[in-house]
């Protein structure tokens, strides 16, 4: 059997780029980071802005929204309360909706396209943690300060999909276009275009297809 205690932790490092170019990259970054601590904050303040205001107060929260998600597009609709790492990460299509308590933690780019629903409690989380806890666990420094070593996956969101309330989507996934994710699913691999998906871990159980129409000709009556 292994000693993993054998094994020497991640040591901290002077990276080669800021770490919010790190981060961004894909590649390990301290969490700690002034520059990204100050990031983080500035979007907490403006959930925190937008989620105690009336949901008649459209022209306040559209502006919110617009300083703390500044890629994204028309026609945006958030029931809130929302929950953003840092906003600057995500970009957001056209006649996007999203139910109440949508979370991106969007360490990691965040891209959602156009006509997409999210229903209640979904969560986008791209950032990961290592796996072995000698690496994952805070590092004190002489100095005073410490050292949280994360890295994140970019999560990638198609047009005209729908969630079902409590999906969860971590990072590295592509969701291709026209897709539907069941509820309570939670999605760690990329799913193919005009797919029904469900499921922990969420599995492909059909193609869309036009036969899908008729389910809805006796609502048109």
């Amino acid at each position: 059997m292994t000693d993993d205690t054998a094994i020497p932790p991640i040591e901290p490092r002077t990276p080669r780029r800021s770490e919010r170019e790190e981060m961004l990259d894909g590649k390990l970054y301290d969490a700690g980071d002034p520059e990204l601590s100050a990031l983080r904050d500035k979007a907490a303040d403006l959930c925190t802005r937008f989620n105690a205001l009336p949901r008649n107060a459209a022209a306040e929260r559209d502006a919110v929204l617009d300083e703390l998600l500044p890629g994204h597009g028309a026609h945006l609709s958030m029931l809130g309360p929302v929950f953003f790492d840092y906003g600057c990460h995500t970009t957001i299509g056209e006649n996007v909706f999203a139910n109440f308590n949508f979370t991106v933690l969007d360490a990691g780019p965040v891209t959602i396209g156009d006509n997409v629903l999210f229903g209640p409690n979904v969560s986008l989380l791209p950032p990961m943690h290592p796996i072995r806890w000698q690496d994952r666990n805070i590092r004190r420094l002489p100095d005073g300060g410490m050292v949280e070593y994360e890295y994140a996956l970019p999560i990638e969101i198609g047009s005209n999909c729908w969630f079902g309330g409590n999906v969860t989507v971590l990072g590295g996934v592509t969701i291709g276009d026209g897709c539907v994710i069941g509820a309570g699913s939670v999605v760690v691999r990329d799913i193919p275009a005009n797919s029904v998906a469900v499921g922990n871990p969420a599995r492909v159980v059909r193609t869309i297809g036009d036969a899908d129409a008729s389910v809805y000709q006796e609502y048109a009556q």
